[in-house]
């Protein structure tokens, strides 16, 4: 068999075999562009991660995604009020936001619920706020805590 016929087949039978798992995995969230990186983390639960300013953060607008919250540089200077740190997973549907720096919010590529940097509702289709993590900054390290 020639390796052209060979793909072909083969092409037929997985686009077959996906058909039928089409139907299966069809959901409320087939509309989910970006997966939630999991949920946020609860509150009270103390350090959750750190971040070199050295190295990261370093520019307005970068963001940082671990634990189940983003972090993103809104000003310059290195004081907790130049950060915001919320849940990754929007209330919605939890769909992974995004930060519009010209805007100055952060978005849901899904649905486009929009909510501010200390993750209270600006725009729905969500209705509960994102929840919001503390930021505190020793020398050039950040820490955010829960």
């Amino acid at each position: 068999m020639e390796r052209a016929q060979f793909l072909s087949k083969l092409g037929i039978g997985l686009a077959a075999a996906c058909a039928g798992c089409s139907l299966v995995a069809c959901g409320s969230k087939s509309d989910n562009p970006m997966p939630s990186q999991g949920s946020p983390p609860p509150m009270g639960s103390g350090v959750l991660f750190t971040a070199d300013l050295n190295n990261e953060l370093m520019s307005i607008g970068n963001s940082i995604i671990q634990q189940g919250v983003i972090i993103v540089r809104v000003a310059s200077g290195n004081v907790p009020g130049s950060f915001a740190a919320v849940q990754v997973a929007c209330t919605h549907q939890g769909n992974t936001i995004n930060y519009n720096t010209g805007q100055g919010i952060f978005i849901c590529p899904a649905h486009g619920s929009e909510f501010n940097k200390t993750g209270q509702v600006l725009m729905g289709p969500a209705t509960m706020p994102l929840n919001a993590y503390t930021v505190i900054i020793d020398s050039n390290i950040l820490t955010v805590t829960a």
